[in-house]
């Protein structure tokens, strides 16, 4: 004989009814809502309580709180948890309001040394500060309540991000003029009034280090496990720093550079003359570079004078690498064959560099600007950092 039900029969209205159809059958949805969907449905359909604890493996307890909630609230509410009173606030609105201007200031400035905020230090500060600035009830604020106080306001004074601060007047207009370079190379307009021009985007990558090993680096052995991959001695000697002057032409692809100790003006001047070289004599060579020191020395544009309209110099912004060809080359380098290289002279660092730029060169791969003109922006692209 079926047991009788003793609470009253739980009525679903249309609506209702595919509103829990479609919670029970979510894969999307919280576990719990998931789960008291299925209670309600069945017990919408007559079964009893101890019957829908024993077909969903669910305890009694967890059934019948749900079927009471649900007559009580109606069965959409009682899918989720109800608000639980707790404890009441002990701490006031000022004295909250008083520690998150806390956490928007940094520790030096209120007289202690560290430059930013932990929650501990946080509310340690709040402890031994708040009966003297007149907010006593956070005198006994832990670690863990500063914690909800600044999540609340999703704040995170324990982290910085970085951000680059505009000083050049002329931003927009270099950065303007790069973009014309770009487009017209995208144009294929490689003659101006009657005159060959050859593109190039030029950069300096100063202090590579030239590392050398103090034991010999063991291969890999296969099928062994710990010893599948190369294995370096942890000690390392340093042999020193070479800077690679290179360039990359924006119509081939291809790559020139020349590798030195240092990149002052003389090695600049050499850099030119390598380009002088090796392009047609009756050719104008737009250079698209940085400001470095370098480039506008009186050295430098005591050579460009005797090559009249040869070159042509299109500056970057200043804090405008992103803008320069040149580096998204830098960063392969950087990726394909600096990375774990082991030498043993700056010699061998020179040979290998201009090496790989021999194999770049045998297959060369021409990097078209994507951003056109219309997209030029007044700011460049955020590229803020939170540590």
């Amino acid at each position: 004989m079926p047991a009788h039900r003793t609470k009253p029969a739980l009525a679903l209205g249309r609506e209702d009814r595919r509103h829990l159809e479609a919670v029970a059958r979510s894969r999307t949805e919280p576990h719990g809502r998931v789960q008291r969907a299925a209670i309600l449905l069945a017990y919408a359909e007559g079964e009893t309580v101890v019957g829908v604890a024993r077909r969903l493996g669910q305890p009694v307890t967890t059934v019948d709180r749900t079927v009471n909630k649900a007559l009580a609230v109606g069965a959409r509410a009682a899918l989720d948890d109800l608000k639980r009173p707790g404890r009441p606030r002990t701490i006031t609105a000022e004295a909250r309001a008083w520690i998150i201007s806390l956490a928007c200031q940094k520790p030096k400035d209120l007289g202690w040394a560290p430059e930013l905020w932990t929650e501990a230090m946080l509310a340690r500060y709040v402890r031994e500060h708040a009966v003297v600035a007149g907010h006593p009830s956070a005198a006994r604020v832990v670690k863990g309540t500063v914690h909800k106080l600044l999540a609340q306001q999703e704040l995170h004074p324990q982290k910085v991000r970085y951000y680059l601060e505009r000083r050049d007047p002329d931003f927009d207009r270099k950065m303007v003029q790069v973009y014309h370079v770009y487009h017209q190379v995208t144009l294929d307009l490689n003659t101006v009034d009657g005159r060959t021009v050859v593109r190039v985007s030029y950069d300096e990558k100063p202090g590579i280090q030239a590392i050398g090993v103090t034991a010999k680096d063991l291969p890999p052995v296969p099928g062994v496990r710990g010893k599948n991959t190369w294995q370096g001695d942890h000690e390392y000697v340093r042999l020193g720093t070479v800077s690679l002057l290179a360039s990359i032409d924006l119509q081939t692809g291809k790559v020139m550079g020349i590798v030195r100790e240092r990149h002052r003006s003389a090695e600049f001047i050499e850099f030119l003359q390598k380009l002088d070289a090796h392009y047609p004599p009756d050719a104008k060579i737009q250079v698209i570079l940085d400001n470095h020191s370098a480039h506008t020395s009186k050295e430098t544009r005591a050579y460009l004078a005797t090559v009249p309209n040869r070159f042509d110099f299109v500056f970057t912004p200043v804090h405008a690498s992103w803008l320069n060809t040149i580096e998204v080359f830098f960063a392969k380098l950087a990726k394909q064959m600096l990375r774990g290289i082991r030498v043993e002279s700056k010699e061998e660092l020179a040979e290998r560099i201009l090496t790989y730029l021999d194999q770049i060169n045998a297959d060369p791969v021409p990097f078209r600007w994507k951003h056109q003109l219309d997209d030029a922006h007044p700011s460049p692209p955020s590229q803020a950092t939170a540590v």
